[in-house]
């Protein structure tokens, strides 16, 4: 939401010029992997850290790095060892979106949801095409123990008539227009959402999933690239950068919560302390995350 704001001020600022590509974090992955042996990217800016470790993994990220920056609590707790990728900020995967109007007792934890109360009432995102909705499904996986009772789970959902669109905007324009009472989105978007149409609520359900959003700097990028996506990282983390995301999209992408000091989260965001939460180790789902992927694209999408 706010990448050409970020892109345009980022060159004001530097005389650096920046070419952006603005797509879903699926198929822009899709063309990073597609395009690796000849890469035409110097920075990859998406949600969820679980891509980058994958990245990291085929050896397609500079590592060894890390901005000069004074990362807060949050930050530390999502920065990699081998400096493969930047944390940029955090929000949580996937919050509750529900109309009171229509839901005046919204489930109360994630096995509420397989109730028959809600058939046909549940949507969520396509994780092939939303970056956030994998390590969603992932957390489930780790939060109900393990792949097999995971997939259990969302199987039971689908036979309870989970719907599914592409991206957090169609699932909640779903919601608004009826077809689903319940939607499973990035915080972000449904905080977002309850801005622009006050009589939505958000509910966290117990627990949810840290989502980092997360830079990554091409390996095979010239030395003058990688120095100029250096700078780019650097000034997304500044006051200045981080000014530029806050007011970038303020009911969307805006309504995350900051990861270096001195920064703090826009006033319509629940204080991080309220919200249970639990982190996944990227290294460990990131390089499930195609076969993980490609299951429930078989299996719940289809």
């Amino acid at each position: 939401g706010y990448d050409k704001a970020m892109v345009d001020a980022f060159q004001k600022a530097t005389g650096i010029p920046t070419k952006l590509d603005d797509n879903s974090t699926g198929p822009l992955l899709t063309q990073v992997e597609a395009s690796k042996n000849n890469p035409h990217w110097g920075v990859l800016w998406v949600d969820g850290d679980t891509a980058f470790a994958g990245l990291d993994k085929e050896g397609m990220l500079l590592t060894g790095w890390e901005p000069t920056v004074t990362w807060n609590a949050l930050g530390r707790q999502v920065v990699p060892k081998d400096g493969s990728y930047v944390p940029t900020h955090v929000t949580f995967m996937a919050a509750l979106l529900y109309d009171p109007s229509q839901v005046s007792n919204p489930p109360s934890s994630w096995q509420q949801l397989l109730l028959s109360r809600w058939k046909g009432m549940v949507g969520m995102n396509d994780p092939s095409q939303s970056g956030p909705t994998y390590p969603f499904i992932a957390g489930m996986m780790q939060y109900l123990g393990g792949v097999t009772k995971g997939e259990s789970y969302f199987a039971n959902l689908k036979q309870a008539g989970l719907v599914i669109n592409p991206t957090n905007g169609p699932t909640i324009q779903a919601l608004t227009a009826g077809q689903i009472k319940l939607a499973l989105v990035q915080s972000s978007a449904a905080v977002g959402a309850k801005l622009d149409d006050p009589k939505l609520r958000v509910k966290y359900l117990n627990p949810q999933t840290l989502l980092p959003g997360a830079i990554g700097i091409d390996a095979k990028a010239s030395p003058a690239v990688q120095a100029e996506a250096k700078r780019f990282v650097e000034f997304v983390l500044s006051k200045r950068g981080q000014k530029v995301m806050q007011s970038g999209d303020p009911s969307g992408d805006s309504l995350y919560y900051p990861v270096v000091k001195g920064v703090k989260p826009l006033k319509a965001l629940p204080s991080i302390g309220s919200v249970r939460s639990q982190t996944l180790n990227p290294y460990l789902w990131g390089p499930r995350e195609p076969t993980i992927n490609s299951w429930f694209d078989n299996h719940i999408v289809r």
